[in-house]
């Protein structure tokens, strides 16, 4: 299964790709998502789930059965869009709370044994080279925290020039 994060409008993932595999699993912005409290439920209270109750929480656990997570973003300052960036930030029941020791830094120890591969989507106009190159390490240290097998990012200058990129879909 692979597992689609996206920060695009009703209708334009659609629009895109007409024709995108129902073995997808799309999580898209159909309600408000709160933003994380940073109380570690996910790792005391309700290991792998965040406590809040918003319909976002049980991403972590998708993700520990996925083969592929790709997030289609638009870059805001060298970073992912708030959406999809507090996506992220609610889903760290992914890991465990126990540290260990990958590129020579220190990082969480993963909840699940399965590794899925992580290719990033990121568009928009008047994006500088500088934060291309900043979201591009920020990807690569997902990746490593994560505990990802194969980290990537392509750019696109608009949503338009996102159809180049459906070898990925």
């Amino acid at each position: 299964m692979k597992v689609l994060i996206h920060d695009l409008i009703e209708g334009e993932l659609l629009n895109l790709f007409p024709n995108i595999s129902k073995e997808i699993k799309i999580v898209t912005q159909e309600e408000e998502i709160k933003k994380c409290i940073g109380c570690f439920g996910c790792w005391v209270k309700t290991p792998g789930s965040c406590v809040i109750k918003d319909g976002y929480g049980d991403v972590g656990k998708i993700l520990g059965e996925s083969e592929e997570l790709i997030i289609i973003s638009r870059i805001c300052y060298g970073g992912f869009s708030p959406f999809v960036k507090n996506i992220l930030d609610r889903n760290i029941g992914y890991l465990l709370p126990f540290f260990t020791i990958r590129n020579n830094e220190v990082h969480h120890e993963s909840r699940y044994k399965k590794r899925f591969k992580l290719s990033v989507i990121a568009y928009g106009n008047d994006v500088t080279q500088k934060e291309k190159d900043t979201l591009s390490k920020l990807v690569i240290a997902n990746g490593i925290n994560f505990n990802v097998t194969k980290p990537s990012v392509c750019f696109a200058d608009s949503i338009n020039d996102i159809p180049r990129l459906r070898e990925i879909l």
